[in-house]
């Protein structure tokens, strides 16, 4: 009974320990005040440093920023706080 209980309480643990609907969610951000050369690298840094961002592509002459992260550990609000905690207020395009 031991032999078989104990790879039956791993899986379980394992699935527990996997976040439940978490998915890879892409978003475009209209961003505000870029006005520089320097302006997109401050954005996509600032972005990258809220865990869960994957991948960040910041575009100077369209003012956007499309967004890669975890909806399990990140959201919208946390990328567009980040941005205007940075001094370039964002909001989803679209």
């Amino acid at each position: 009974m031991n032999k078989l209980l104990a790879p039956a309480l791993f899986a379980l643990a394992l699935v527990a320990a996997s976040p439940v609907g978490a998915a890879e969610r892409t978003v475009t951000l209209a961003v505000r005040n870029m006005d520089c050369a320097e302006c997109p690298f401050v954005v996509r840094k600032s972005i990258e440093a809220v865990p869960g961002v994957a991948k960040v592509v910041v575009s100077f002459r369209d003012k956007t920023a499309v967004v890669s992260y975890d909806d399990s550990k990140a959201s919208v609000k946390a990328l567009t706080d980040a941005t205007a905690n940075a001094g370039y207020p964002s909001a989803p395009k679209g």
